[in-house]
């Protein structure tokens, strides 16, 4: 059976990528940062880690949100630097930034058999193989993806063994957030993993 998809899974409802492009407003922490790491991909400016419990971590803006505007500025073409510089430059109390939600990446929502697997084999945090016949095989789940989210869960840079953990504890319904591993790769380049894993904020999102 191909999971239905309800409006009352919160796991779902944390995970949803939406359309269009919102506006959010951040404000500057005591030490003068928001908690944002930007890298341009082809040509678009795009956020490469959210730091926890930052300004830009509690606006709700994720890993892969591409930043459209700054300030009234369009980012098209921008180099990291530049981008990094506005933010730099910006007033402390209000920064205006346009941004679309994650366009590199998609969400899956699939159902846990009775052994409490939903059939797909990782390592570091990238997707190797499908089980035939599984929830993941009959949803479309593809290998060569790397998982980003686990029911709107932050989960990169985490030890496979704590996105095990995260899996193990979900529900019945697990929606998955996933993006193409080549994009995944350039995303994340020059980007220590240990840098990944203790300032990427993790937390389970409000909805």
């Amino acid at each position: 059976m191909v999971s239905p998809v309800t409006g009352n899974d919160v796991g779902l409802r944390r995970a949803e990528i939406k359309q269009g492009m919102r506006e959010v407003i951040l404000c500057k922490d005591q030490d003068g940062k928001v908690g944002l790491r930007l890298r341009n991909v082809d040509n678009g400016v795009f956020i490469q880690l959210v730091q926890a419990n930052s300004p830009a971590s509690l606006a709700g803006l994720r890993f892969g949100d591409q930043v459209l505007q700054i300030n009234g500025q369009n980012c098209a073409g921008w180099s990291f630097d530049k981008a990094h510089k506005a933010l730099k430059i910006a007033a402390e109390s209000r920064i205006e930034l346009i941004v679309r939600d994650r366009p590199f990446q998609r969400t899956l929502t699939m159902h846990k058999d009775s052994t409490g697997h939903v059939g797909f084999i990782f390592k570091k945090g990238k997707i190797t193989s499908i089980v035939k016949d599984s929830s993941a095989a009959r949803n479309g789940l593809l290998t060569e993806h790397n998982i980003c989210e686990i029911n709107g869960q932050n989960v990169i840079g985490l030890k496979d063994s704590e996105i095990k953990d995260i899996l193990a504890t979900s529900g019945g319904a697990i929606t998955i957030t996933i993006m193409p591993k080549f994009i995944y790769e350039h995303m994340v380049k020059r980007m220590a993993s240990g840098l990944l894993k203790s300032s990427m904020d993790h937390s389970i999102p409000e909805v």
